[in-house]
């Protein structure tokens, strides 16, 4: 009897280090594993190299799980049997020797074979996947017949019911996976924002970050030299565009550089000095129209609308902005898009996104619109003029400065909730639910009257 029980203590130790190991494998980040791969831990390398034939390592554990669990079950019955015949009461031992032996080697599997192994791997996965690595290896090696048959097996069944793997993750898994990792302080806030933005890049299209027609800065095709020359230092753009009859028929980018020479203006003519420009739909991809900008060694791409005309404008900068945030040089001015004037009172640039308006107020707008500006155009329901106000759930909105029927600049007023009202919506749940309780105390009397 000693025998056996010492034997069902290394099944259960056993059977514990293989649950221990399925886990870690499963939950190690193989990051990880390669930092320390760096700094010469060997243990490290064998570790990674099972997980990273994970089938056959799985086919392995299962394999040596199952096999101490049906062993410790199977003479934890003789046991059983065994003290039932010692205490001369054989019924007994034919009738609950086994259903005895079962319901005790299962609650200690789940407990110290299962849970508590699991839940210990689960903290320190890498830890644990190194510990274990070793023995795994050897035993990877002498159960290599059953693990490849029991590989073709899987590869028969998955070919049957045509399933196919899918290790692919999802942006939003991806996405979470970053929140995840920056909650845990491993990357600070601006590494979280710029993979955030990286995961983000594929999913933004050019009519997202284009500057739109109305801002555009151009000239005719017969426009003098000196008059260019005056547009540039004007506008301080180092490049402008050239259109022919009107905007939507653009038909060069001329660069500064080409313009001014040591001798002051070119005497080139302007169609030998400017470039032909890129077009594209509105529609294309930002990191597919990155790669266009790079083949063609363009600096900026015009985008077209659905009637061929030109609808905006997109740089390389915009998109480079959309990976690692604003980029200003010494000639930009800096604009503030939300200015806090007054306590509670804002000034507002109407020409930023309304989605980051309704997350910088935790708003939720419902609108067709993309910019402050059209959001407004459809509250007011009108073409906006200085002085327009209205209101928008807790905000005050007044219309504070306009450029050829848009609207520049905004005055918003967060307004805080009045006592008085609170105290009267407060009373007025009070006083519902008072009625409610009458109605129900009503309806309980009437049900009495009908039962008597």
């Amino acid at each position: 009897m000693t025998a056996q029980i010492i034997i069902m203590a290394v099944c259960l130790l056993m059977s514990a280090y293989f649950s221990a190991t399925e886990t870690a494998f499963s939950t190690l980040s193989k990051t990880k594993l390669k930092t320390m791969i760096e700094k010469g831990n060997k243990r490290a390398s064998l570790a990674l190299r099972l997980s990273e034939n994970y089938d056959r390592l799985l086919s392995t554990i299962l394999i040596g799980n199952n096999l101490v669990n049906i062993l410790l079950s199977s003479i934890a019955t003789v046991f059983v049997i065994t003290l039932c015949v010692k205490a001369k009461d054989q019924t007994f031992a034919d009738s609950y020797s086994t259903l005895i032996s079962t319901a005790a080697v299962t609650v200690i599997v789940l407990i110290f074979g299962e849970i508590t192994p699991k839940s210990i791997a689960k903290n320190r996965p890498e830890g644990f996947a190194m510990f274990s690595a070793p023995i795994m290896q050897f035993l990877v090696w002498i159960l290599i017949p059953f693990s490849a048959l029991f590989s073709l097996w899987t590869r028969l069944v998955a070919k049957i019911f045509r399933v196919k793997a899918d290790s692919k993750m999802s942006q939003e898994e991806l996405l979470m996976l970053v929140e995840e990792v920056q909650e845990e302080g491993t990357i600070d806030d601006e590494e979280g924002d710029l993979l955030r933005n990286a995961i983000n890049f594929t999913e933004l299209k050019a009519e997202d970050i284009l500057t739109h027609r109305v801002d555009l800065e151009g000239f005719s095709l017969d426009t003098p030299m000196e008059e260019i020359g005056e547009r540039f230092e004007e506008s301080r753009f180092s490049r402008l565009l050239v259109y022919e009859d009107s905007i939507d028929k653009i038909v060069g980018v001329l660069n500064q550089k080409d313009v001014f020479t040591a001798r002051g203006l070119t005497d080139k003519p302007l169609e030998d000095i400017m470039t032909p420009p890129l077009y594209i739909h509105k529609g294309e991809r930002i990191d597919d129209l990155l790669r266009d900008l790079q083949t063609n060694k363009c600096h900026l791409a015009v985008v077209l609308d659905e009637y061929g005309g030109t609808l905006g404008i997109v740089t390389m900068e915009d998109i480079l902005e959309e990976l690692v945030g604003d980029i200003w040089d010494e000639h930009d001015e800096v604009v503030e898009d939300y200015k806090e004037i007054a306590e509670n009172t804002f000034r507002i640039d109407c020409g930023g996104s309304l989605a980051d308006f309704c997350e910088f107020f935790d708003l939720e707008i419902e609108s067709d619109a993309i910019t402050i500006n059209g959001w407004i155009m459809e509250a007011l329901d009108k073409i906006p003029a200085c002085g327009d106000r209205f209101s928008f759930e807790n905000l005050d909105v007044t219309v504070t400065e306009t450029d050829f029927h848009r609207v520049s600049t905004i005055q918003v007023v967060r307004l805080e909730p009045d006592e008085d009202e609170e105290e009267e919506s407060k009373k007025s749940k009070r006083d519902k639910d008072t009625d409610d309780e009458d109605d129900d105390r009503d309806g309980k009397k009437k049900k009495d009257k009908a039962s008597v």
